[in-house]
């Protein structure tokens, strides 16, 4: 498969979730110099992400700021993860809109000008009670009942648009809940799987906001991040998808993923108290995703389970919290 090269790249929403490390990935792929971390005033790159590399200050809402640092930095790719998670895009919906569809046409608006090609990730969460829920097709019915679905598929559609009618090489995956040791986890439905390890290395019992036996297809970061640039980096020419890819590595209820942490923490404890809101946008979301497209297209592969997540995630946190 022939390689497309990223020479300039700017991460949008650097200091988020997925960005702050999508940035420090990418710097260690393509080059501390080449890789700019966007970032809105308030929330500045700190530490290593501050220190490695340029970064720049772009609020997807101006589109004359995109535009500026594609300028200045001879931009030729956009991460842009500028987006509310789907709890916060709830109580907020307009400021939702405003960033992850107004926000996605002013970054496909300077791509357009400036010739960039275009990452906006998608989601589970682009899907809705009405979609088949076991073994999630790539191509299916999408009526979601939360804003954040329904800005998700927005900007599947808007993506696509733009590719079609213009020729913005726009890519994307639809990523399931991520799991990260090293970003904090800020306002999603899958938070819970990210908590549930900070409780068990605290020697802390959880509470579980999800109610038992409610499957959701989840990925640890590496493979999320590898999933981000391999996308970008694939031949286009192999690409019949494009906005987007159903990507899958694990799923999994909140039983399970406590028995997995058990057999290392024996005496961790876990009960219930379901929130009602997380477990209504939880019920609408696929308990497992079909990702055949995405392994075909461009080699799609995951490498953790969750029990090699699960090793992996209380060593880590182990060392950080010690």
């Amino acid at each position: 498969m022939d390689k497309k090269k990223m020479e300039h790249v700017l991460v949008i929403g650097a200091t988020g979730q997925i960005g702050s490390e999508l940035t420090m990935e990418l710097r260690k792929r393509y080059g501390n110099r080449n890789v700019i971390a966007g970032y809105i005033p308030g929330a500045e790159p700190k530490g290593e992400l501050r220190e490695s590399g340029p970064s720049a200050v772009v609020d997807v809402t101006n589109r004359k700021m995109i535009e500026a640092v594609v300028k200045e930095y001879h931009i030729d790719t956009i991460y842009n993860l500028a987006a509310l998670l789907s709890v916060v895009a709830e109580s907020k919906p307009e400021l939702a809109w405003k960033i992850g569809v107004d926000g996605l046409w002013n970054v496909l608006e300077v791509a357009r000008e400036y010739h960039c090609s275009v990452f906006t990730p998608s989601s589970i969460g682009s899907f809705g009670e009405s979609t088949p829920h076991v073994k999630t097709p790539q191509d299916t019915i999408q009526r979601p009942r939360t804003m954040y679905g329904v800005t998700k598929v927005t900007t599947e559609l808007l993506s696509d648009y733009y590719y079609n009618k213009y020729g913005v090489d726009t890519r994307a995956v639809r990523f399931p809940g991520i799991i990260s040791n090293v970003t904090p986890p800020g306002g999603g439905t899958t938070d819970y799987a990210v908590d549930i390890y900070y409780s068990a290395v605290k020697g802390e019992k959880f509470v579980c906001p999800i109610q038992k036996g409610t499957l959701m297809d989840m990925m640890y970061m590496p493979d999320a991040l590898n999933a981000a640039i391999m996308l970008m980096e694939a031949d286009p020419a192999k690409l019949i998808h494009r906005n987007a890819f159903n990507i899958a590595s694990m799923s999994f209820d909140p039983e399970m993923i406590y028995q997995a942490i058990k057999k290392h923490v024996p005496n961790f404890e876990m009960t219930y108290d379901v929130d009602p809101l997380k477990q209504r946008i939880a019920d609408s979301w696929p308990d497992s995703l079909d990702d055949s497209c995405a392994r075909e297209e461009w080699g799609w592969n995951p490498v953790y389970d969750l029990e090699s997540m699960t090793v992996d995630m209380l060593e880590k946190l182990s060392e950080r919290l010690r």
